[in-house]
């Protein structure tokens, strides 16, 4: 998972070297959390917030096939 929303966000940005992408693992649930440059805060949550609920999407998707749930938390 971690893999995937780096790719994901890194894919996203202007700045990937700054990208950050920490996973922590619970029993039944993944909470990815995600750290960015300032600047590019508002392409990775988008318009509205819709770039952010389709890699939510594509997590849940994805944990979904290993029966896990997962979280997406963007961080300042």
């Amino acid at each position: 998972m971690k893999e995937l929303t780096e790719r994901i966000v890194k894919s996203i940005v202007d700045n990937p070297d700054k990208v950050d992408v920490n996973e922590l693992q619970g029993h039944n649930s993944i909470v990815i959390e995600v750290r960015v440059d300032q600047s590019d805060m508002g392409k990775v949550i988008g318009r509205k917030g819709n770039t952010a609920n389709a890699i939510r999407t594509i997590l849940t998707a994805a944990g979904k096939k290993i029966n896990r749930r997962c979280t997406l938390e963007i961080l300042e």
